[in-house]
């Protein structure tokens, strides 16, 4: 049993979904970080960076709990994929992805609101799309969906058609890499099973 307060810093509906998934019931603290502020072109540093900004800044917001912070990014090519700015951006990250293997990044933070004590990692996916073709890509976009996904898919979604295979955590490329969390709560003596 959890007996200690759970903050997710993130708006997420997937996120969430996942955390209560698990049986946790889970404050929300949304993020007053903002992304596009973060320059950094390392995919690694940048994911970590974030994730790590935002627990922290939702800690300094709190004053007790376990605050957790999450970014998620997909890198194709050594090239940063975020969310897209339009529906264009989106047709043209989904035809980069198409029939190559890419990379979902997701960096995590942990945050003791209280002691200040911290950990974080990025945990990496390699995930295979399938040949598209231009009308499924018309489709995926026109529904609006893909706007506020990094890469402009969502694998738990119809997007999920697109994946031939992945390699590595599924949950980390829904958001939230849920056996990397699980072995970071226990650090701070939170065991979710």
């Amino acid at each position: 049993m959890v007996r200690v307060k759970i903050i997710l810093a993130s708006t997420s509906p997937r996120r969430l979904k996942l955390l209560k998934g698990l049986g946790l019931k889970v404050k929300v603290v949304e993020s007053k970080v903002r992304e596009s502020k973060f320059d950094i072109p390392n995919p690694e540093k940048l994911v970590k960076t974030l994730a790590l900004t935002k627990a922290q800044e939702a800690a300094r917001r709190t004053k007790s709990g376990l605050i957790i912070g999450a970014d998620t990014i997909v890198v194709h090519r050594s090239k940063i994929l975020g969310k897209p700015k339009n529906r264009k951006e989106a047709k043209a990250m989904l035809r980069e992805l198409s029939g190559k293997t890419h990379e979902v990044l997701t960096g995590l933070a942990v945050v003791d609101a209280s002691t200040s004590k911290t950990r974080v990692d990025v945990v990496k996916t390699k995930v295979k799309f399938r040949k598209l073709t231009e009308e499924e890509i018309s489709n995926h976009v026109a529904t609006a969906k893909p706007l506020d996904k990094a890469g402009a898919y969502a694998i738990q979604g119809k997007a999920g058609l697109f994946v031939e295979r992945i390699d590595g955590c599924y949950f980390n490329v829904v958001g939230l890499p849920l056996a990397r969390l699980a072995e970071i709560l226990k650090e701070f003596n939170v065991t979710l099973i």
